[in-house]
């Protein structure tokens, strides 16, 4: 196993993050053991998950993922240490959780005092922010003119993320969260936290998450060039694009319990011909290369230029198998260069 280090908190993080939405839909407490104990037995140390969780979301599902890790640390006290533990406070919108409020200073004590409980641990290596109060170019909001930043309020959206840095400060002083980061945000919202970090010594974000995969690669090269240089962890979620990359999809295929089958359909925007077209050629090249669909996607996420570490997750344990071990073995410069003319036809597929 490959570690890298965590921006500028000095954690030293696996390639492989362990993302854990499925645990409590999908999987059960069974599962979920399995899968920890086999990934920590390949080196991963790194595993995120989020108040949110399971997915989808809902008011039924809200906090189990949390509490599945609960009990697991519960009954492994001593791997804790050897853990890195990610988890994020929901932003607004639903309103199961805390009526749908957006994030405040108060909102970030009360979130980490109950993953805390839910974790059954003392602390969190990683509080991130699932993402921000002010509409986001992220989840299919991407096109131009999706989002009307100019209707945004600067001045209002700034002094909300400063007190969300103050109430994030109190939890770092009581020393129930290590360091703090960011999911779903953007380059302004990066560089707004770290100005507002530096002129009131608050703590600095230093990560964010987002999605990132050969079928929605939006964030290179800007967002990722500043994280590089802002000593910002970049950790790709969904590098398998929902499991389209795995080509499980293609010729409208829903394998009994796979995520589509459960999704609705306004959530399947990423449903394009121009995707199944873009899946179809990655899957080809795989084959020629000898290796499945899915390592081919994620060990291209692994070898862009400043990633930290990849979110992955499964299902079943084979999966996870095959995934860990994509990072492994580099791709060829033959599979490189097969991939990127692909992907000069489909730079944005959906």
């Amino acid at each position: 196993m490959q570690f890298s280090i965590l921006g500028s908190s000095g954690l030293s993080v696996s390639r492989v993050c362990l993302g854990s939405m499925t645990w409590g839909f999908q999987n059960n407490q069974q599962d979920a053991n399995q899968q920890i104990d086999y990934a920590l037995s390949q080196g991963v140390n790194f595993i995120d998950t989020a108040e949110m969780y399971a997915v989808p979301p809902s008011a039924d599902t809200y906090g189990k993922t949390e509490t599945i890790i609960g009990n697991w640390l519960a009954a492994n006290p001593q791997r804790r240490k050897d853990i890195v533990l990610a988890t994020k406070i929901a932003g607004p919108g639903l309103s199961w959780v805390r009526n749908g409020d957006p994030i405040t200073g108060d909102a970030i004590v009360q979130a980490v005092d109950a993953s805390l409980k839910r974790l059954q641990t003392s602390y969190i290596d990683l509080f991130q922010l699932h993402w921000p109060n002010r509409p986001n170019p992220h989840f299919n909001q991407h096109n131009p003119n999706k989002i009307r930043f100019s209707d945004i309020n600067t001045a209002d959206h700034t002094a909300q993320m400063l007190d969300i840095l103050q109430g994030l400060k109190r939890c770092v002083v009581a020393g129930k969260i290590r360091f703090c980061g960011l999911s779903d945000d953007t380059t302004w919202g990066i560089n707004t936290y770290l100005k507002l970090s530096e002129q009131y010594d608050l703590p600095r974000m230093v990560s964010i998450q987002n999605e990132f995969s050969l079928l929605h690669a939006k964030d290179w090269p800007y967002l990722i060039e500043n994280c590089v240089h802002e000593d910002i962890a970049y950790l790709p979620w969904s590098p398998l694009a929902t499991g389209l990359l795995t080509g499980k999809y293609l010729n409208e295929a829903r394998p009994e319990g796979s995520r589509w089958t459960f999704s609705q359909p306004n959530k399947l925007y990423r449903n394009t011909d121009n995707v199944h077209l873009a899946t179809a050629d990655y899957v080809d090249i795989a084959h020629q290369h000898g290796i499945t669909p899915a390592q081919l996607a994620l060990a291209w996420c692994d070898q862009v230029d400043g990633v930290t570490s990849t979110i992955i997750g499964a299902t079943t344990l084979p999966q996870l198998t095959e995934n860990i071990s994509a990072f492994a073995t580099p791709l060829t410069p033959q599979a490189l260069a097969d991939i990127a003319s692909v992907f000069k036809r489909f730079p944005a597929p959906f």
